[in-house]
This record gives C-alpha cells, sequence and structure tokens, in this order.
C-alpha cells in the first residue's frame, strides 16, 4: 500500500492553493487582518491615538477599471458628518437637473388702487435655500416699483411647502445660536440669522450697531462704547451681548476700535418669527406701510385661497414670481462651505416633484425619494442611512465603498463638472484652503467633522494622470487629531507612490 508522506492538512492546503482565486483570497485576508498602510497614514493615525478600527480608507481610479490602491474596512457603515451632502448634492443634480430653481410667489388678494392694496399681500415660499438679505429686499422693492406702496390688511406668509416640524435649535449641541443649527423652512430668509456689525466712531467714543435684515419689533442698542484699551482681543465677550431675548438686542460690554469693523452673524432666538420680522422690517425700511400685521397663513386660510384660484396666480390682480438661484450655484454653497440648511433644502426637495404636481415635502418623503434613487443608480451598494441630509446628524451612516461607488456614477453622469465645481480644492479654497497644501490644486474634497467624527471624500488627480476616488473617515473620540492622517491620505493618493 503507498503511504503518503505528506500530512492530510498539508494534502488539503496545497490542493486549494490550486484553485482559482484561493491565493488571493488569502492574501486579502491576511491583509485585513494586518493592513499595510501609507507610512505617513499610518504614522499620524498612531500620533493621534486612534485605532485601526476606527477607520475607513479607500483609494480607488474613478473610472473603476482598476481594484482599489488601498481598502481598509471599506465595507463598514461610519458616520460621515458634512461628507454625507455628496450624496444629497450629487442626488439632486441628477434628479432635478442643474437648472432647476425654487420659487418664491408674491400674491395680491384683493384690490389696488392709487398704490395701496386694499387686502392682503400673500408670499408664498417655495423652500428657496438662498434667499439671502439682498435678494429679499430686491423682491420687496419689485412689489413697491409695480404700484403697491401701502398694504390694507395683512402679509400673509405661506410656508406649507415643507411640513412643519418642531425642532431644538439647541438639540444636537447645546448652541441653538449657532447659524449652522438653523431649521429647514419653505420660506427661509437669511438662514434665520441676524448679522450684526460693529463699526468703530472714535470720534463720539462709541462703535455703532447696525444689524441686517432690519427686524420689526425689535429693541436694539444702537451703539456700544469703546474700550478704554486699544487692543483686539475676545472682542465678543467684551460686547457681554444678550442675544437670547427676542425682542431685546442689548451691549452691556465695549468694543475695541482696534479690532476694526467686525461682523457677528447669530441664529435668531425665536427662529419661528424671523421670516416676519425680517419681511415686515425691510418692507417699512423701503418705504413701504402696513396697516395689518405680518403672520403665518392658516391651514382654513390656506385652503379657501386654494379654492379660490388664488395661489395659483390666476385671478390675483398683480403676480410677482422670484426663482432662486440654480442648483448648480446652490450646490457649490452647500459643498464648499457646508451649509447645512441648504443641505437639508435640497433633500427635502428631492420628493417635491411627482408627476408635474408639487408634494409637501418632510423628511420622510426626502428619505424615501434618495432610497430609491440609490437603489436605481448604485444597485450593487447597500443605501446609505440618512437623516436630513446634512451630515449634522449621529445616525446618519455609509460605507466607503458606497462613496466611492457613487463618486464613480457621477464620473460618467451628465453633472459630472457640476459636481466637481462645487468640491472644495485643496490647499486652495473653501474648507480646504489650509489643507493638504503640497498637493494644492489636485484634489478635489469634501470634508466633514463632527464630535468624535472627522471625513474626507472626492478625487485626486494622480501623478500619472488617473483620477482616484478618495474616502477617509474616522469615528473615534480623538478624531480631531486625525486630519493630518486623512490629508496624508489625500497627498499619497496624488503622489502614487
Amino acid at each position: 500500500m503507498f503511504v503518503n508522506p505528506l500530512p492530510a492538512r498539508l494534502l488539503l492546503a496545497t490542493a486549494l492553493a490550486l484553485l482559482p482565486g484561493w491565493a488571493l483570497a488569502q492574501k486579502a485576508s491576511t491583509q485585513s487582518a494586518k493592513p499595510v498602510l501609507p507610512a505617513a497614514v499610518a504614522k499620524a493615525l498612531t500620533r493621534a491615538q486612534v485605532p485601526l478600527e476606527a477607520v475607513t480608507l479607500l483609494v480607488v481610479d474613478a473610472a473603476g477599471k482598476a481594484p482599489p490602491r488601498l481598502a481598509h474596512r471599506a465595507a463598514e457603515a461610519m458616520n460621515p458628518a458634512s461628507v454625507m451632502k455628496l450624496v444629497t448634492t450629487y442626488a439632486a443634480l441628477d434628479l432635478l437637473g442643474p437648472d432647476y430653481t425654487w420659487n418664491t410667489r408674491v400674491l395680491m388678494d384683493g384690490s389696488i388702487s392709487d398704490g395701496v392694496l386694499h387686502g392682503n399681500l400673500i408670499v408664498r415660499g417655495g423652500g428657496d435655500p438662498k434667499m439671502v438679505v439682498e435678494r429679499l429686499q430686491a423682491l420687496l422693492a419689485q412689489i413697491q416699483y409695480s404700484g403697491v406702496k401701502v398694504v390694507r390688511g395683512d402679509i400673509v406668509l405661506d410656508r406649507s411647502a415643507f411640513q412643519a416640524v418642531a425642532q431644538d435649535a439647541g438639540e444636537f449641541d447645546g448652541e441653538p445660536l449657532r447659524p449652522y443649527n438653523a431649521s429647514p423652512d419653505a420660506l427661509l430668509i437669511n438662514f434665520k440669522a441676524m448679522v450684526m456689525r460693529f463699526t468703530p466712531d472714535p470720534l463720539n467714543h462709541r462703535a455703532l450697531v447696525a444689524v441686517e435684515p432690519p427686524l420689526a419689533g425689535i429693541m436694539i442698542d444702537e451703539s456700544v462704547p469703546l474700550a478704554r484699551v486699544a487692543r483686539c482681543g475676545d472682542w465678543r465677550s467684551e460686547l457681554r451681548a444678550s442675544v437670547d431675548n427676542p425682542n431685546r438686542l442689548q451691549f452691556t460690554g465695549s468694543y475695541s476700535a482696534a479690532c476694526g469693523e467686525r461682523v457677528w452673524p447669530s441664529a435668531y432666538a425665536e427662529p419661528a418669527s424671523f421670516a416676519a420680522r425680517a419681511i415686515e422690517g425691510s418692507w417699512r425700511a423701503l418705504g413701504g406701510l402696513l396697516t395689518g400685521t405680518v403672520r403665518d397663513a392658516t391651514p382654513a386660510e390656506l385652503a379657501l385661497l386654494r379654492a379660490r384660484g388664488t395661489l395659483s396666480g390666476e385671478k390675483p390682480p398683480l403676480r410677482l414670481d422670484a426663482p432662486s438661484l440654480p442648483l448648480r450655484e446652490i450646490v457649490r454653497d452647500v459643498n464648499k462651505f457646508s451649509n447645512n440648511v441648504m443641505a437639508r433644502h435640497l433633500f427635502l426637495s428631492l420628493s417635491r416633484q411627482r408627476d408635474g404636481q408639487l408634494d409637501q415635502a418632510s423628511p420622510e418623503t426626502g428619505r424615501a425619494a434618495l432610497a430609491a434613487w440609490w437603489k436605481k443608480s448604485m444597485p450593487q451598494q447597500p443605501a446609505p442611512v440618512m437623516d436630513n441630509g446634512s451630515g449634522l446628524s449621529r445616525t446618519e451612516r455609509v460605507t466607503a465603498n458606497g462613496l466611492a461607488a457613487m463618486l464613480q456614477h457621477a464620473v460618467q453622469s451628465r453633472v459630472a463638472q457640476d459636481l466637481l465645481d462645487s468640491l472644495p480644492v485643496a490647499g486652495m479654497d473653501a474648507t480646504m484652503r489650509e489643507r493638504a497644501k503640497n498637493v494644492a490644486g489636485q484634489a478635489f474634497i469634501k470634508t466633514g467633522s463632527l464630535r468624535d467624527v472627522t471625513a474626507v471624500a472626492g478625487y485626486a488627480n494622480g501623478a500619472s494622470g488617473t483620477r482616484y476616488v478618495v474616502v477617509g473617515i474616522v469615528n473615534h473620540p480623538n478624531a480631531g487629531a486625525a486630519r493630518p492622517a486623512l490629508d496624508a491620505l489625500i497627498q499619497w493618493a496624488v503622489q502614487e507612490r
């Protein structure tokens, strides 16, 4: 009898090794257990005291023609912070088109004679994400130029395009007056933020205070004393501002002339009334008169106006439409400057167009619309877990593989250039101005940052001419210290070592 001198275990291993793909699988398994990261990335993670189990990294050909150059935990769902805006903005560009606009409509419900509207002026919000002070006042000036300078009635606000969602502005991080915590609104005015401007007036030993937009019904200190010491330190604290009273804006401290002119954006203490106060304040500042109030329309009032055809603009003597900036420009603001409330408007708007009819948008309809789009566009990848589409969330999750598949899909799409143009350029602008400077101009990266989260995702131009998708996400209490590791990842992708 022939006795095989090799142990049975070794025979099995030898046979398996001859099977197609087994050796590659074993190699991949070994690499997964002990990943070999670029030296600079590994060193930066070690310095930040971030374990590899808290990181996902992926660098892959944007055209999808080659295996990944680097893949570490790329199938793990992670919190991407504001990198999730890439998903929202690309979905919006793809579904709505780069020329899509939101419309704010002004309607007259009454009769006009000698510059007087005998009835109500209706302002119908359409979800414009960037109705800033200048655009609001241009619209109100157009109304007056069109022949209405006095409203003998009310200015009625229709915000029904977006479902009203009760929200505590300080719930996320305890900072209710931070502008980034503003909630969506179909009639969003100036991001629900006021901008306080301080201008030194040395001759009168004071600094003048101006607030934009002008807000009706608020007492505002028009000046603040100049500080005796001519140095500019923590000037905001030294003002000792009281901004939490919706009816009073007060400064009990001082302002240093050494600071020159400074601006301080702040969310308004009563966001629900901001649109009404800003519209009334601007209307009166432009010389318009109003005998009534500025108020929200009631559901019964809206139903009656719809039944009469007033909201469609069929019957009123005057209708003005104010389209927003096109979506491609809105997307640039969202991605370059990581504007949360604008991203949330895009997310809500994904569901607004159905069979040519406008539906009331809600977070639920936004999530459903995005999930359907993802399933159709990236069927091989699990859909991300969406909350509000801005990344300002503790529950949103996506994998590096999913982000990369989406960015590869975008490269082949009709809106590829629009998405690319919206991304911060490494070492040159927006949130990447001070990052990855040694590869300036060669990477186009969306950044994300929350407590315990730091992330990057976008495109990098390799030295060979190949364009890569780069994704790096860290979920760990030391995430902030790991930013140099993600910058090193971008540099490694560009330099192709």
